[in-house]
C-alpha cells in the first residue's frame, strides 16, 4: 500500500486532474472497436474513481491519501 502526505492544495489538483482524465475516458471508450481495449479502459478508469473517492471532497481522506 503507498500513503501519500498532500497539502489540501495538492489533494484538490490531483482530484482535478483525475476527474478530467475520467472524463476524457468516456469518449475514448465509447470511440473504440477493440473490446480488449475498452474493457481495459474501463477497468482504468474504475481505478481512477476509487483514488478520486479515496481523496475525498477535500474534507477528510481515506485510502492512505492524508493531506498534511
Amino acid at each position: 500500500m503507498l500513503n501519500l502526505s498532500l497539502s489540501e492544495s495538492e489533494q484538490a489538483i490531483l482530484r482535478d486532474v483525475l476527474e478530467t482524465a475520467v472524463s476524457e475516458m468516456g469518449t475514448e471508450i465509447s470511440g473504440t472497436d477493440s473490446k480488449d481495449f475498452r474493457d481495459d479502459l474501463k477497468d482504468r478508469r474504475e481505478v481512477l474513481l476509487k483514488v478520486i473517492a479515496a481523496l475525498g471532497g477535500g474534507h477528510t481522506t481515506t485510502g492512505g491519501i492524508h493531506p498534511v
